[in-house]
């Protein structure tokens, strides 16, 4: 299954948008430089009451679509 590690950095208040549905989309930076955009219902898995702040593991099908999120180590 293809993966690619990324970073996240979302305020508690970015994170809302997302999950009120008001945002569809997460874009982040993998950590080779990519952009890659995922699914916001993923950073249901991973949100705290501070957002999103880390690299994440995403997983996907061999089609593109999205399977996983993974916390591999908080930022800051």
């Amino acid at each position: 299954m293809p993966s690619i590690d990324v970073v996240v950095e979302l305020s508690a208040e970015a994170c809302l948008a997302h999950y009120e549905g008001r945002v569809g989309q997460v874009m982040a930076r993998s950590l080779d430089g990519r952009r890659v955009v995922f699914p916001a219902e993923a950073l249901r898995r991973v949100v705290s009451r501070d957002g999103v702040h880390g690299t994440f593991r995403l997983s996907f099908t061999p089609e593109g679509r999205f399977l996983s999120i993974e916390r591999l180590g908080r930022r800051g």
